[in-house]
């Protein structure tokens, strides 16, 4: 059911990404974009050894995860930021739960320290998901975003991954 993106898939990613951009707070940007947008996206990401996995059911993509660096510099490399996007069609029937576990799972392996995640405050089945899976709620930032026309509010949310006692 979950398995790496192919470029092939960049359509039905397309799909879900700008339905997120249209209808929802889970991306805080307003553009839309092309499925050659996502196809590089994939590229991208998968060249620079960060996963992109997909759940498909019947043929067609219904949900995709990735990570990513958490910010640019070096002393953050063992720190990563992920996503986790479904198709409208499938919220709230248990597709992100396997998908995170399948990011958690990759990023243990490839020697990541911790996971972050960065969410709406007025998405609280996001917030509940990642509570289940062992994260904690490390700060809130009130009013950093806007969309839709009004202010947003972020919660940081983050998961050790390991117990190492230094890097």
């Amino acid at each position: 059911m979950i398995r790496d993106a192919r470029a092939t898939d960049a359509e039905d990613i397309l799909e879900i990404y700008n339905d997120a951009v249209e209808t929802t707070t889970a991306i805080w940007n307003e553009i839309l974009v092309d499925a050659e947008n996502r196809r590089a996206w994939i590229a991208e990401r998968q060249a620079a050894g960060y996963p992109v996995f997909v759940t498909e059911i019947d043929g067609k993509v219904m949900g995709y995860a990735s990570y990513g660096p958490y910010r640019p510099h070096d002393g953050y490399a063992l720190s990563i930021e992920h996503s986790v996007y479904v198709h409208p069609s499938m919220r709230g029937r248990g597709l992100g739960t396997p998908m995170l576990e399948a990011l958690i799972t990759h990023a243990r392996a490839a020697g990541k320290h911790v996971m972050v995640a960065a969410i709406s405050e007025d998405n609280p089945g996001s917030i509940r998901l990642h509570e289940r899976l062992g994260f904690v709620e490390t700060g809130r930032m009130p009013e950093v975003g806007r969309k839709f026309g009004r202010w947003l509010n972020l919660v940081l949310l983050q998961l050790k991954l390991d117990d190492r006692p230094a890097p």
